[in-house]
């Protein structure tokens, strides 16, 4: 994310989102009654007297619309932002008119809130520093491989696969399957790198099989070899492996920058202080509410959907509880649905906090 130019005293904060992690950051800062201003296109209207173009012919404006609704579309890597029109050029139908701006990436935009949140700018802050490249883990034993990508809002699958292979008896036959097993997994691999530019790589798995895989990659890619950051032990094969490695922490270095891997130990912290039955944990929005009057609250974890997809007055009610958590010295911690830990949270009821003190 590049910050163009931010002044909070009025709300303003122009930016360009320079990757489908920047989108995703954004749907989770724009929320309705914002305001959001960018080059789009507009139908104009009518005036055969000077010339103007006919109707149905669209031109290249700037416009501003009031939020209403922001829909993240991760398949056209663009946002989707809905409203009323606040600010249009004269020859523009409809100030008042509804409007839907689309947010591309290496676009400008401008934001304007009545107030920026510290949880806001911190996000703004974090996307501004992070790599713009995910993280490739592969994740393989004897029996699947899988493939997926880690960016800022969680974890794409992009290949996952069972395989048979001959017994460990038949070790000549064995011993032909697994190189072309290995020959399988490096091609899936080499596709989703290209792909990804080039990111930096990640083998897990059960037993050697990763490492028997990574020393091959050694001899058969030396620019792959070259992009593995880290070989690391799992319980668990394909899928189930990278979620486990997620938990765990195995990905804490490699991944320290991604907001997933935070999002992911926040939550997990809570469910272990829920699990040991400690009393320095509460959950559900009128007990978090009474822990943040009594200024109890030291981390709040909070599921993304809970702002955006809340009823008016829920909404307000729980931005008050954001406010006044950062105002008494308290973290908030925003966790994207998208992945594991999200979906943890929402069994919660979306809204979970990490208290100072135990209260009644």
């Amino acid at each position: 994310m590049k910050i163009i130019d931010k002044n909070l005293k009025k709300g303003i904060v122009k930016l360009i989102p320079e990757n489908l992690d920047d989108l995703w950051h954004l749907y989770n800062i724009i929320y309705k009654g914002d305001e959001v201003y960018a080059r789009t296109t507009r139908q104009i209207k009518p005036d055969e007297e000077y010339g103007r173009p006919k109707r149905g012919e669209r031109v290249s404006v700037f416009l501003g619309v009031k939020v209403e609704k922001v829909v993240w579309d991760r398949t056209l890597n663009r946002l989707r932002v809905h409203g009323a029109i606040c600010q249009a050029p004269e020859d523009i139908a409809g100030k008042g008119t509804h409007h839907t701006l689309n947010i591309p990436v290496n676009k400008p935009l401008t934001i304007v809130k009545e107030e920026w949140k510290e949880h806001h700018l911190e996000r703004l802050r974090r996307a501004s520093e992070a790599a713009s490249k995910p993280i490739i883990v592969v994740s393989l034993d004897d029996e699947e491989y899988c493939i997926a990508t880690f960016r800022q809002f969680g974890i794409e699958i992009k290949v996952n696969k069972r395989v048979k292979l001959p017994r460990k008896m038949e070790s000549e036959k064995r011993s032909k399957a697994v190189k072309e097993y290995f020959k399988e997994v490096l091609k899936a691999l080499k596709d989703v790198w290209n792909a990804a530019e080039k990111p930096p790589i990640t083998i897990i798995g059960v037993g050697f099989m990763k490492n028997e895989f990574a020393e091959f990659v050694k001899n058969a890619s030396p620019e792959i070899a070259q992009a593995v950051a880290d070989v690391k032990s799992v319980n668990s094969s394909g899928a189930a492996g990278i979620y486990e490695a997620l938990r765990s922490g195995i990905f804490s270095k490699t991944l320290k920058h991604m907001r997933v891997v935070q999002e992911a130990a926040a939550v997990e912290e809570l469910l272990e202080a829920l699990g040991k039955g400690e009393r320095n944990v509460t959950y559900g929005l009128e007990e978090v509410k009474k822990a943040v009057e009594l200024g109890a609250v030291e981390k709040l974890v909070l599921a993304d959907t809970m702002l955006r997809e809340a009823a008016d007055d829920e909404r307000l009610q729980i931005e008050e509880i954001t406010r006044k958590t950062e105002m008494k010295g308290g973290k908030v911690v925003m966790v994207s649905t998208e992945h594991e830990a999200g979906k943890k949270l929402l069994s919660l009821g979306g809204i979970a906090a990490l208290l100072r003190f135990p209260i009644e």
